[in-house]
């Protein structure tokens, strides 16, 4: 007997609707990397157009590091209901989840190198090979470790960088890395912008980058595949008054936290520790309130456009990269650098609409988007029919 895919019937339309909550927001805070050369240069004084700080103020504060550790506690979640799943049929977990985590590398290479650099798909592999060997833990190892294994390093290296910024307060800019990206992506051939998205994937992913990534996406998985075997999701309406406490504690100790640099002097140690402190805690506040809303009736019909963005979340994804990429980079639009905040962020709306209206009609017709059925038939080498349940 095989593991088989999750079927309509079977999915949690709250995990869908966050799912497609963090999309959004990941795709208003990638805009900025999209349209700019955001990894070298300081965001607080780069965007000087009208009305831009009231704008990157309102990123920086509500989405900035808030809706990637959603996405990745998510992950976590559902590699944990799959590892529930594979348990209740005494069938093999850890080869086909092994098979899965293999698939999505491969998009995450194949984004990164001829997409965009920003891919998160690659960490979220290596992510969920280290986190399925975790899996047999129980629920309190799981969260307590991933406990321990983020608030140790981060808050080590929240240390060295406040000793840092003692030193020396200033941003760095790369000037001339900036002018190389705007160079490349705005006007070069496809064989600069290949070779500068590398470069931009090499800068983001080298050994001491990749360490914080480790230290900071592994524990998400953790704690989002505890509270998979604890399915506090699907029972939000019996767990009530915990959800509560998570929205309010998370969202105003979060608040507070992010709003560190903007209460000070914004610096580069203030604002790791707005991203790496307060940007999680808002994350679980949003996770909340979700969870909270879709016990009410009429909320999960009025979302439910949302969700359907969810469910087909790896199609989502990837095709915010190739739009906005198209828009932004020589062999499309050539915008590269050139727009406003205001014009960006309006631009990221847009085309999540696009992406809302898309899945939608997609849906209407296909029980998952066209990567998700790729990635299933690879994995499961099943054959699907409109219902989602697989024909062999």
């Amino acid at each position: 007997m095989r593991l088989e895919p999750v079927t309509l019937d079977e999915r949690v339309e709250s995990i869908d609707l966050m799912r497609g909550f963090a999309l959004l927001g990941i795709l208003l805070i990638n805009m900025l990397a999209f349209h700019s050369p955001l990894s070298y240069i300081d965001p607080h004084t780069w965007f000087d157009g009208a009305g831009d700080q009231a704008i990157f103020t309102f990123l920086d504060v509500f989405i900035q590091a808030s809706f990637y550790p959603l996405f990745a506690m998510l992950f976590g979640y559902g590699l944990g209901m799959q590892f529930l799943r594979a348990e209740q049929k005494e069938k093999p977990f850890v080869p086909m989840a092994a098979k899965r985590l293999t698939v999505l590398l491969i998009f995450g290479i194949l984004h990164a190198f001829l997409i965009w650099f920003g891919d998160i798909l690659i960490t979220y592999a290596i992510m969920g090979f280290l986190l399925i060997g975790m899996m047999r833990l129980e629920s309190k190892w799981l969260l307590g470790l991933g406990i321990m294994v983020y608030a140790i390093p981060q808050t080590l290296l929240l240390l060295i960088l406040f000793a840092a910024v003692s030193m020396d307060p200033s941003f760095y800019t790369g000037i001339q890395e900036a002018q190389n990206s705007i160079a490349a992506y705005g006007g070069g051939t496809f064989a600069e912008i290949f070779r500068q998205r590398y470069d931009d994937w090499m800068y983001s992913n080298n050994p001491l980058n990749y360490f914080v990534l480790i230290v900071t996406i592994l524990p998400f998985t953790m704690v989002g595949a505890a509270a998979a075997k604890w399915r506090l999701i699907e029972r939000a309406n019996e767990l009530k008054k915990l959800w509560i406490q998570l929205a309010v504690g998370g969202f105003v100790i979060g608040l507070l936290l992010k709003l560190t640099p903007y209460i000070f002097s914004p610096n580069i140690a203030l604002n790791y520790l707005q991203d790496i402190f307060g940007g999680p805690l808002l994350s679980v506040a949003y996770a909340a309130i979700i969870a909270l809303l879709i016990q009410n009736r009429p909320v999960p019909r009025l979302l439910r456009p949302l969700a359907k963005a969810g469910r087909m979340s790896l199609t989502t994804y990837i095709t915010q990269s190739l739009i906005a990429t198209t828009i932004f980079y020589s062999y499309g639009l050539g915008l590269y650098g050139q727009v406003d905040l205001l014009t960006g962020t309006l631009l990221a709306i847009g085309i999540f609409v696009v992406q809302l209206i898309f899945a939608e009609l997609w849906l209407s017709k296909f029980s998952q988007g066209p990567l998700e059925i790729i990635w299933r038939k690879i994995t499961y080498g099943l054959n699907f029919d409109k219902s989602g349940k697989s024909n062999n």
